[in-house]
């Protein structure tokens, strides 16, 4: 029997679209927040261990050098740093910001902690305990290879030698904690000894030269010993370098040889020379002189006649050579050596130097209107055929076997030779001085890692002075119309929601 045909013409049923349950909307709106949580810890892992850092200020303030982040790379143990300073030091915003520098490229090696020691003594007296150290002064405490070191806050920071007040005019926290960090990565403290007995011209210049060495050790990591040649029939076989500064008594006989000995036979001999151009010392000149640099005993200065009478300057304005390691970072430099100075004949040249493996990089070089005087003794001294006429050098760095391959590491043994012998005077040294004579220090123990590099930070006021006119619009933007805009976005937003 056939079906009607109206049957097969009719519509097809239509489904009616069901709501999802509360359930589901549940289980959605979950899964949407365990992604949502799941993107940001993702973004903030990746933030966390990828990033980068951007020093935007206009001296680079808050940057390391690379001899620290060179150094850094390569550190293998952990290392501790405490900054121990009250919240009312002057320094601690730059300790704390140097420290966090540090911490970011060490490896995650470095771990550091803040300890005021006026608001945290439990904290700080616990550290004490446990270390051994008296925290009787600020300072930051860097505990690594099983030992300690405790960098006073005077270590970090360089005060005007003249103004009375000595108020801080630069920042040098670098280069003592990296100084203080690599000392103790290794361990013994390398000794340099300071020759006494020898007399000076005048009877502080010793004493202020013992004062700045011992500064400049405790930073570098160094023990400064004291050493008469009368005492001793050989210089230390311990000895990283000698020193000797402004001698007014020549080198005997026996002494000479003992300073011979030492450099000839001693493959990572270390010498500075300092030299009084008051003093007559020939043996010592000779021995300088058979190394390739011969001290002239002139004097460089600069004389004029003025309207009040002859005019004779011998303190002499000098700058940094480029061509040497130990001075390059500060070429651009310029210095002041007080008291007399003395030129010094560079010969690199010379056929029995390079039979020794004897190179010489003058170091500091005097002004162009300075001249090496012979009758520096006259009131009005003119530059003639007798004098010395520029360039004059008066700081010299000589090396014995080195290779000329810089690629090559090899042990050499190296002097510093300096016509002048007031570049430690504590009155008025300056800050380049004492960074020249660290890096000098430094080049001549054969520890390349911190030769130059590491600057001081000067500390600079920045004051921003503003109108009455700008003042007001000031006032009135921070106090009414941005918070009025913010306020209008949050209205709009809150209709807008309400509307839909």
């Amino acid at each position: 029997m056939s079906q009607p045909d109206d049957i097969h013409d009719s519509p097809a049923p239509v489904i009616a679209a069901t709501m999802p349950s509360r359930f589901g909307i549940g289980v959605n709106v979950l899964l949407q927040l365990l992604l949502l949580l799941v993107l940001f810890g993702a973004v903030n892992y990746v933030g966390f261990r990828y990033f980068a850092r951007w020093d935007l200020s206009a001296g680079k303030s808050y940057s390391l050098s690379g001899v620290t982040t060179g150094y850094l790379r390569k550190l293998s143990k952990e290392v501790e740093i405490t900054a121990i300073f009250p919240r009312s030091s002057k320094v601690v915003e730059n300790v704390q910001t140097l420290l966090e520098e540090y911490r970011a490229h060490g490896k995650r090696l470095i771990d550091i902690h803040n300890i005021d020691p006026a608001r945290d003594t439990e904290r700080a007296e616990k550290l004490k305990a446990e270390t051994g150290v008296a925290l009787s002064q600020s300072g930051v405490l860097i505990q690594a290879n099983k030992s300690t070191r405790f960098i006073p806050e005077e270590e970090l920071v360089v005060r005007s030698p003249t103004d009375p007040a000595k108020p801080i005019v630069a920042f040098r926290g670098e280069e003592a904690i990296t100084a203080a960090l690599i000392g103790l990565m290794e361990g013994k403290k390398r000794r340099l000894y300071l020759v006494v007995g020898k007399g000076s011209r005048e009877e502080t210049l010793l004493p202020d030269a013992a004062k700045s060495l011992g500064q400049i050790s405790a930073q570098q990591n160094f023990e400064l010993v004291l050493i008469n040649l009368a005492d001793t029939t050989r210089l230390p076989e311990d000895a990283e370098a000698v020193i000797l500064v402004g001698p007014r008594y020549d080198l005997s006989e026996r002494e000479l040889a003992m300073f011979e000995e030492y450099w000839n036979d001693n493959q990572r001999a270390g010498l500075m020379i300092m030299l009084d151009p008051s003093s007559s010392t020939p043996r010592l000149d000779g021995f300088l002189q058979s190394n390739g640099a011969r001290p002239r005993g002139d004097r460089v200065l600069f004389a004029e006649s003025t309207s009040t009478g002859p005019h004779k300057e011998y303190g002499v304005e000098a700058s940094f050579s480029s061509g040497s390691s130990i001075t390059r970072f500060i070429a651009d430099s310029v210095t002041h050596l007080g008291g007399q100075s003395e030129s010094l004949e560079l010969r690199p040249d010379l056929p029995e130097l390079k039979e020794r493996s004897i190179s010489v990089t003058p170091l500091i070089a005097a002004a162009d209107r300075y001249w090496g005087e012979t009758a520096h003794y006259e009131a009005l001294p003119l530059i003639d055929d007798a004098d010395t006429k520029p360039p004059l050098y008066i700081g010299a760095a000589i090396e014995r076997g080195a290779v000329p391959d810089a690629r090559l590491r090899v042990d050499s043994g190296r002097m510093v030779a300096i016509g002048n012998a007031s570049m430690l005077d504590s009155q008025s040294m300056l800050a380049v001085n004492q960074d020249f004579i660290s890096s000098a220090l430094n080049w001549m123990v054969n520890r390349e890692r911190l030769v130059g590099g590491i600057t001081p930070k000067p500390r600079q006021a920045y004051r921003i002075q503003l109108t009455p006119r700008q003042h007001d619009l000031l006032f009135w933007l921070t106090t009414f119309i941005l918070p009025s805009v913010f306020l209008s976005i949050g209205f709009m937003i809150w209709t807008g929601r309400r509307a839909a």
